[in-house]
């Protein structure tokens, strides 16, 4: 028999109290471990005198249950190398998973108390969640230079120091800080110096930060209608009670948010790129939100999703850089450019309230992410990669993009109506009223394409669905073979084809 080495073996759980003998205890707690898969056959497990020693116990109880498991088929010793798992447990009482450890030394019935969370998690489930499961792998990695990422890895894991494996700066590495504002500055117009940047592990945990540090349980916020489900789900796990305000060709309308809640405490926003209609708030919108923040002493946590890929001209400068009033708190993320497990992220702060943020996070997480990551990621902003990076997944998103639309327009244009179509990595459709988006995404999923429900970016039911597509994982040639999974899906709600029908 091939005989494993010992591996993790989970506590043996013992009830003293117990009218179960030891011994009886021991064996059934094994028993259990084995047919739930916990130990495997051939897996060594430990001398009897080591495990009496372990449990506190005397030797004699454990050297009867090896012998009761030895005798029943479960164990198999071995001269001169111990004793392991048998191999020769039938398949049919082979169940891993099955049953669990707990209660395995009492044998006791199963509880019947209620098992309740908050009501603050069970607000939390539902749309946004099945949201955040389907919003993976968003970013093409083909064009991503991992050559270049791999050297600039090894060029510290090589000769890693005591420091990095340590828990290092609680705000992030000093010199990733650094470079993340010069970057900010140079491409994105934010006023902020290395101190007021405080890395997260992405976006999400900069918005739950947010929400934690800015707002009191019952305080009001305003969020874009539509917009980020993933937002809401940082408000509501704060407690904030959600303001949805509409968003036109402008951005979010400030007057309308004004009278719905002024003394709201908080507004959040996607000024540059606004998620998911892709519009730019005017120069007009962004100058009353910030003077209604300094009125009422409020924030502003601007999310600045997708900006680095605008394709009608230079990127549009940060809401940030137009506060002279310290009231916006800049949000970013590199996972979009770079890719997903990276997880970097920043919140840019206002120097006054960095203990209250930098005490939040440490409640959520004690240190910053990888320091080997940031260290890389460091150099590859220094060293120009991570622009030219930007600037060629730009032309390949653009070049998808407009093939998309094209296609669109030619062959699905009598139901499907594009919004905000020069930024982004998704592309956005406008169904027709009446037409259940949801059921629409369904179908397209279990078809195998990847697709979202604009309806589940809202607070409120909302007049009119859409789709939300995404081509930044889907090459070129994909594109058209996608779209006609797309068209077999609407082809009942098109309006050529009701006309036909009913006629």
């Amino acid at each position: 028999m091939d005989r494993l080495h010992a591996g993790f073996m989970p506590p043996v759980a013992l009830d003293p109290a117990s009218e179960t003998p030891l011994y009886r205890q021991i064996s059934v707690w094994f028993q259990r471990a084995i047919l739930a898969g916990h130990l495997q056959p051939g897996q060594r497990v430990p001398s009897t005198r080591a495990l009496a020693k372990e449990l506190g116990v005397s030797r004699i109880p454990v050297l009867s249950a090896y012998e009761l498991l030895i005798a029943e088929g479960y164990f198999q010793p071995f001269v001169g190398a111990g004793t392991c798992v048998s191999q020769s447990i039938p398949d049919a009482a082979y169940r891993p998973g099955k049953d669990g450890l707990a209660n395995a030394a009492s044998v006791a019935p199963e509880s019947n108390s209620r098992r309740a969370v908050s009501r603050r998690a069970s607000g939390m489930a539902g749309a946004a969640q099945a949201w955040l499961g389907r919003c993976r792998g968003c970013t093409d990695l083909e064009h991503f230079p991992i050559g270049i990422w791999s050297k600039l890895v090894n060029r510290y894991a090589r000769k890693i120091s005591r420091d990095v494996m340590g828990y290092g700066e609680p705000m992030g590495y000093g010199p990733f800080r650094a470079a993340v504002a010069d970057y900010l500055g140079a491409f994105r117009a934010v006023r902020c110096d290395p101190s007021q940047v405080l890395v997260t592990t992405g976006a999400q945990q900069g918005l739950l930060i947010s929400a934690l540090t800015l707002l009191d349980p019952g305080d009001e916020a305003w969020v874009e209608e539509p917009g980020y489900p993933a937002t809401h789900q940082a408000l509501r796990a704060a407690a904030a009670r959600l303001v949805p305000v509409p968003v036109d060709r402008e951005g979010m309308q400030v007057a309308c948010a004004i009278q719905a809640a002024k003394h709201a405490r908080a507004a959040f926003v996607t000024p540059s790129h606004q998620f998911p209609l892709s519009v730019t708030m005017s120069a007009a919108r962004r100058i009353e939100l910030l003077g209604w923040a300094a009125r009422h002493g409020a924030w502003i946590v601007e999310d600045d999703y997708d900006s680095e890929y605008r394709f009608c001209g230079n990127p549009i400068a940060s809401l940030q850089g137009l506060d002279s009033d310290g009231r916006v708190i800049y949000v970013g993320t590199l996972a979009k450019v770079m890719f997903p497990t990276l997880r970097l992220g920043f919140i840019v702060v206002p120097k006054d309230l960095m203990p209250s943020f930098l005490s939040i996070r440490s409640a959520h997480d004690t240190f910053s992410t990888s320091v080997l990551y940031q260290m890389a990621m460091t150099d590859f902003i220094r060293e120009g990669h991570f622009a030219r990076h930007i600037k060629r997944m730009r032309s390949v998103y653009m070049e998808r993009r407009e093939s998309l639309m094209a296609l669109i327009d030619a062959e699905l244009g009598d139901v499907l109506e594009v919004v905000g179509e020069d930024a982004g990595m998704q592309l956005m459709a406008l169904l027709p009223p009446g037409i259940d988006d949801v059921n629409i995404v369904t179908e397209a999923h279990q078809a195998g394409l990847r697709v979202n429900a604009m309806s589940q970016c809202y607070v409120r039911p909302p007049e009119r669905g859409g789709l939300m597509l995404d081509y930044a994982v889907t090459g070129a040639q994909a594109v058209a073979s996608r779209l006609d999974v797309l068209k077999a899906i609407l082809h009942p709600y098109r309006p050529r084809q009701r006309s036909i029908s009913a006629a």
